[in-house]
């Protein structure tokens, strides 16, 4: 029987939840064995887990489950803490040669833990077979809209805070926008004709923004890209990865451009292979953006949980989309369960 445990998630505004009282039931069904953990913060309420069927404990309890308990979150455990014992189910963020991401290896390894990264729970061709995609670009390019409205009345952009639905969300950046009394700006999309890129673009295309849209025909020579400088917009949505050309290199502050705010979804700053070269940490809900840049400004959105400013709508989705991948947990040595435990062979044998 697998025995699927729910955690609380443990970082500051995140609200999401990878399964849905819905596909507890249907978990269930199959002859699953459910926990979740109350949280304070999860945007679904508990008394719905429990109405499903599943067992409810208290947050923060699963270095106490049974050893044969797979747990289930979101966001990556804080950096410090014990060893790791059990198999989790999350994004860790642990192969790019981030630092918190070798220190949390160093955690499995030691204590002879499993890591199924939910950013490599992909098909045989690498596409991945859940993601949070949409709503990140979605998000993304609504709060560095925010940060150009901002700008326009001579600041920075203010704390975000998460929205109940994403209307609501439109309705109050239109207003900001309006407030300004400027005509819209002009954007770029890079990875437009993804799951993030589609969901930038969408948001942008709402409010009137006029959007030009590149994905890899339009990146394919490399570089340099004088193009984006000439946006007052810049929004990545291509993720850190080998091979990935640099799309705002460290010259680019420059006074030289009319780039005002880069909105990078992508987020990757630590990893070495990060495509905006022009800031060095990522930015949070109370200060959302980093000016890396004055006369004219520059400003740099960085937010790590995006989609979280939506957490009703993009919990809904990715829970949609991997529901028929966690009915597979009974085999969790083939497909795309195998894929991902083979891949942190690779990662964990160095260290």
């Amino acid at each position: 029987m697998v025995h699927l445990w729910v955690r609380a998630e443990s970082r500051p505004n995140e609200c999401r939840v990878g399964v849905t009282p819905d596909g507890v039931r249907e978990l269930l069904a199959q002859g699953f064995r459910i926990t979740v953990e109350e949280s304070p913060h999860r945007i679904l309420p508990i008394g719905d887990y429990h109405d499903a069927g599943a067992a409810i404990v208290s947050r923060d309890t699963w270095p106490d489950a049974p050893a044969e308990a797979i747990i289930f979150g979101i966001k990556e455990l804080p950096e410090d803490g014990p060893p790791l014992q059990h198999r989790h189910i999350m994004f860790g963020h642990a192969y790019k040669d981030q630092p918190a991401g070798i220190a949390l290896l160093h955690r499995f390894k030691a204590g002879g833990g499993r890591l199924y990264d939910l950013e490599y729970l992909t098909e045989a061709s690498g596409r991945r077979l859940a993601a949070f995609g949409y709503w990140a670009g979605f998000a993304g390019a609504a709060v560095s809209l925010k940060a150009w409205a901002a700008q326009k009345r001579g600041a920075e952009c203010g704390p975000v805070h998460a929205h109940p639905s994403q209307n609501v969300m439109i309705d109050e950046l239109r207003a900001d926008l309006d407030s300004t009394g400027q005509s819209r700006p002009r954007a770029i999309v890079i990875g437009a004709l993804g799951r993030v890129g589609s969901g930038a673009s969408d948001l942008l295309t709402r409010l009137g923004v006029s959007v030009t849209k590149w994905d890899m025909a339009e990146t394919a020579h490399g570089g340099p890209f004088p193009e984006i400088l000439m946006h007052d917009l810049f929004i990545n949505c291509i993720l850190a990865q080998p091979g990935a050309p640099v799309f705002v290199a460290p010259e680019a502050v420059g006074p030289a451009r009319l780039l005002s705010v880069i909105g990078d979804v992508a987020c990757d700053p630590t990893s070495v292979f990060n495509p905006v070269k022009v800031y060095d940490r990522v930015t949070d809900w109370t200060h959302p953006t980093l000016r890396v840049a004055e006369h004219p400004p520059l400003d740099v959105m960085a937010i790590d949980n995006l989609p979280s400013l939506l957490p009703l709508e993009s919990s809904i989705d990715f829970a949609a989309q991997i529901l028929p991948v966690l009915k597979n947990l009974d085999r969790i040595d083939e497909d795309a369960w195998g894929r991902a435990s083979r891949l942190y062979d690779q990662h964990i044998a160095p260290l």
